[in-house]
């Protein structure tokens, strides 16, 4: 039997009374007092998610940005030292092997921030492919993540507000991180990279400035309601960008894996494309539940905001435009949806 993981606050969340289940190898919270109250507490104020089990890479040396320029999706010479990008790592078929964060720490010099079930097969692909004067290193052990979200998120941690998707060397009360502008809540945010030994510190520095301890739980929910898609779920190394809505972090003017294969998808059209919809009757959509007009769900759940199911899944071309009926069968019984414009849900202000 495998032994799971814990990451350096796990003693935390056993105190705070989380429930504690198995996830990509690691013993998570997925709540604590519950998934409805940490979602909304996260839409309408400022939450923190302990998601240390994520992976980080670094890739160091004179020809580490364009080891990572020819396998990486988007187009990294776009970005300077202090911007991050959200990219792709793909195969020779196009298909999805990873969707990650790649951070540019130096000219030389990138950290990669990928996905918690996707950390030894991503260092393992990059290493294989590794150029003369780069060097790839998992540093994922050194590290821990804190993941604080929510419009009130800068105000409560007392930090200067930067562009999405640029980073700093920061402190907050006395505890050195840093600071990324990153996310995946659908909400201002920061990403805190830690040392190991100062994780439990910084947790109780940030629940100390008011922000609500929040499970996977809430965070499946909330990437959900804004169509973030998860990589196991909507995304898989069978499934390709175009058709996933991802073309936007694809650069097809220059060559990486799997390119050819994804230029021509664009140029036919794709057969199927990854749709979000509203359940019409009441029922909560799960992922692996089919649609009758071809296709399946890939991810679903009761929307906290919204008080409604829904959900995104692989349905025909012709059937993903917005306004489009869909038919879930949930346990059994045909249930009634209708495809919307992503994201599902969208703040008021």
């Amino acid at each position: 039997m495998q032994t799971l993981q814990r990451t350096p606050l796990h003693a935390r969340h056993v105190e705070l009374g989380a429930r504690l289940v198995p996830f990509a190898g690691w013993e998570m919270p997925v709540q604590y007092d519950g998934v409805i109250g940490e979602h909304r507490a996260v839409r309408t104020d400022c939450g923190v998610f302990d998601v240390s089990h994520m992976g980080e890479l670094e890739v160091e040396g004179p020809r580490a940005g364009e080891l990572l320029q020819g396998l990486l999706s988007n187009d990294l010479d776009r970005i300077g030292v202090g911007e991050a990008q959200y990219t792709l790592l793909t195969n020779e078929r196009g298909g999805i092997v990873d969707d990650l964060i790649v951070y540019k720490l130096e000219p030389r010099r990138f950290l990669l921030i990928v996905n918690a079930s996707n950390t030894r097969p991503d260092y393992e692909w990059l290493k294989e492919r590794e150029l003369r004067g780069s060097d790839v290193r998992d540093v994922s052990d050194e590290y821990a993540l804190l993941a604080v979200q929510g419009p009130r998120s800068i105000e409560r941690l007392g930090l200067p507000d930067a562009k999405p998707f640029t980073f700093a060397e920061g402190e907050l009360d006395g505890v050195e991180c840093m600071v990324n502008r990153t996310g995946y809540t659908g909400e201002r945010g920061v990403e805190l990279l830690v040392e190991t030994d100062d994780a439990v510190r910084l947790w109780d520095a940030v629940l100390e400035r008011g922000a609500k301890p929040c499970g996977l739980g809430a965070r499946d929910t909330l990437r959900l309601e804004v169509c973030y898609p998860l990589h196991g779920n909507d995304l898989t190394p069978e499934t390709d960008a175009i058709s996933a809505g991802l073309g936007w972090v694809c650069a097809l003017d220059k060559r990486f894996a799997g390119v050819d294969e994804l230029r021509r998808v664009k140029d036919e059209g794709p057969r199927r494309r990854l749709a979000a919809f509203v359940m019409v009757d009441k029922a909560i959509p799960r992922a692996g539940m089919a649609i009758a007009e071809g296709g399946e769900v890939t991810s679903g759940s009761l929307s906290p905001m919204l008080d409604v199911g829904i959900g995104m899944g692989y349905v025909d071309a012709a059937v993903a435009v917005p306004d489009s009926e869909l038919t879930i069968d949930v346990r059994g019984r045909a249930r009634r949806a209708r495809v919307v414009k992503k994201p599902i849900y969208k703040r008021d202000d």
